[in-house]
C-alpha cells in the first residue's frame, strides 16, 4: 500500500485517489468499486477538492433518469505530492554528478539550480518582507523554520530541511538553498546549517548587503 493510501485521510481517501489515478470517474463509480454508498464517497471528494488534489472535470450522462453526473480526475498540480520518487532520484543523481563532475563544478551547477528557483520569487519592497518570502517558499518546499532578527540583519533558523536526504549524500546541496534564499531576497546570504543532527537549515542575511 502507497504511503498516501494510508496518510492522506484514511485509507477509502487513499483508495479514491488511486481510483481516480488510472482514470475519470463520477462518485457513483468510484462508489461500486469501493462497494459503498454514494453518500459514502461525497464527503471524501468534496475534502479532496478542497485540498486541491481532486477536481471536478465534466459531466456524464446518468444510465436512467436524473441529470448529469459529475466527473472527477487527479489535479495535475497535485500529483507530484503523490510520488516519493523525488528524493531518492534525486540524492542518486547527485551521487552520480559527484562521480563525474570535479567538486568546484559540482557546487556550481546546484548553485545554479537555486538561483533559479530563487529567482521566481515575487519581489517586496523591505528586506524584512523579502526575507520572510524567502522562509514562506522554503515552507513550501518542505523546510519548517522562523525568522529571528539579529544585530547584523535576519537569521532564517531552520527545525527541518527540504532536502535532507539529498544533504546527508552531499552536504554542498545546502548551497542550493543558500542560493534560492539569497536569490529571493536580494541580497548575499551566508549558509551555517546544522548538521549535528540530521540536517537543519541555517541562513544568515545581512542587512548592511542590502
Amino acid at each position: 500500500m502507497r504511503w498516501w493510501e494510508r496518510q492522506i485521510g484514511g485509507p477509502t481517501r487513499g483508495r479514491i485517489i488511486a481510483l481516480l489515478r488510472r482514470g475519470v470517474s463520477t462518485v457513483d463509480e468510484i462508489a461500486s468499486e469501493l462497494r459503498v454508498t454514494d453518500n459514502a464517497v461525497r464527503p471524501h471528494i468534496q475534502q479532496l477538492e478542497q485540498a486541491g488534489i481532486v477536481r471536478a472535470t465534466g459531466t456524464r450522462p446518468n444510465t436512467g433518469a436524473g441529470k448529469p453526473a459529475t466527473t472527477y480526475e487527479i489535479a495535475s498540480s497535485a500529483e507530484p505530492s503523490l510520488s516519493s520518487a523525488y528524493a531518492p532520484v534525486l540524492t542518486a543523481l547527485l551521487e552520480a554528478l559527484a562521480d563525474r563532475l570535479p567538486p568546484e563544478q559540482l557546487d556550481e551547477l546546484l548553485r545554479d539550480a537555486g538561483r533559479r528557483l530563487g529567482a521566481a520569487t515575487p519581489g517586496a519592497a523591505s528586506l524584512e518582507s523579502r526575507v520572510k518570502n524567502a522562509a514562506a517558499l522554503l515552507a513550501a518546499l518542505g523546510g519548517e523554520l522562523d525568522v529571528e532578527r539579529t544585530p547584523q540583519g535576519f537569521m532564517l533558523r531552520g527545525f527541518a530541511c527540504p532536502l535532507s536526504a539529498a544533504v546527508r549524500a552531499n552536504p554542498n546541496a545546502c548551497h542550493a538553498v543558500e542560493e534560492l534564499v539569497s536569490a529571493a531576497v536580494g541580497v548575499p546570504v551566508r549558509e551555517c546549517c546544522d548538521r549535528s543532527a540530521g540536517a537543519r537549515c541555517r541562513f544568515e542575511v545581512l542587512a548592511q548587503s542590502a
